[in-house]
């Protein structure tokens, strides 16, 4: 029997009607499937159940992580003590309001998000139907694709901070910005959204949504754990193009590889550790540093 942790004995104590897992595998709730284990991982069901949780790691004094579906996340080799509060398919539910809005709870994911508002013939997420990620973190980091991006039909967003107050947030307040929002720099949790979308017609929408996704599969390594594009796109150039142009496709370090069909990607091609992704990241922003004067960043986040 394996002895439990002093804040495992705590959560037993004090959070035992919110689901958990002692010494959960992060490889299993991330992407790139890589990760040693988090102390605790919850999966908090409602707002009440986050609230009991921030002011549980306040108490103990424990700044908790927060996972949405781990699509762009490397969590590192040693795993993670503490709390991670695990929000997909846990803080769940999604509905249409008034006009053609709809709210999403932070843990539904953007796929599903995009597919709701198909069914209820709302135009404006197409974009976002092959984005892996919840909408909590899609909200954080301005996610887009093909043109689209969350800032531009996010109307507000239902945050929560370490203390367990509630509040809303306009689109100004969220400050977005390529892949980022304000809350890039927040201790605040975010709970649901509310989307602005136009009305359309369901066939069409979903022919976009399958044209978009076609297009993905052809070009991205949909096949292999990943984390999405590795890298943020620099001003005036692509990453992928200038990784490519300077003959990285295919470079490797340990288990993780460019991707040989799209440079833009790191994949977990054969049981890579965290380490390995990292120093292959610091090679290919030092080349292309090298090759051609431009400094890549990270889009991947690096725990």
């Amino acid at each position: 029997m394996i002895e439990l942790t002093c804040l495992q004995q705590h959560f037993t104590e004090q959070g035992s009607d919110i689901p958990c897992r002692f010494n959960e595998p992060l490889s299993e709730h991330t992407s790139f499937r890589i990760g040693g284990n988090a102390e605790i991982m919850a999966f908090p069901e409602n707002s009440e159940q986050l609230q009991k949780l921030l002011l549980m790691s306040a108490e103990l004094d424990t700044k908790p992580v927060i996972l949405g579906a781990g699509t762009n996340v490397l969590a590192p080799d040693e795993g993670v003590s503490g709390i991670v509060i695990c929000l997909k398919d846990a803080l769940d539910g999604i509905e249409v309001l008034d006009g053609h809005r709809i709210r999403c709870m932070a843990g539904v994911t953007m796929t599903r998000a995009a597919v709701f508002a198909a069914n209820n013939g709302l135009t404006g997420l197409e974009f976002a139907h092959g984005i892996p990620g919840t909408v909590g973190g899609g909200i954080y980091m301005n996610a887009g694709a093909y043109g689209g991006e969350i800032s531009g039909v996010c109307e507000c967003v239902q945050v929560m901070d370490p203390q367990g107050n509630i509040r809303t947030l306009d689109k100004a307040a969220l400050n977005f910005s390529y892949r980022h929002s304000m809350l890039n720099n927040s201790s605040d949790v975010i709970i649901s959204a509310v989307f602005q979308l136009e009305p359309g017609i369901v066939s069409d929408i979903r022919g976009k949504m399958k044209e978009l996704m076609t297009k993905r599969s052809a070009s991205q390594p949909l096949d292999m754990p990943s984390a999405g594009s590795a890298f943020k796109r620099p001003v005036g150039h692509y990453a992928a193009a200038l990784i490519d142009q300077a003959g990285l496709k295919g470079l490797r370090v340990g288990g993780a590889e460019v991707s040989r069909k799209h440079a833009g990607f790191i994949v977990n091609c054969d049981n890579a550790s965290a380490n390995d992704v990292k120093e292959l990241i610091r090679q290919v922003r030092e080349r292309v540093w090298s090759d051609c004067g431009v400094w890549l960043d990270p889009e991947i986040r690096i725990w």
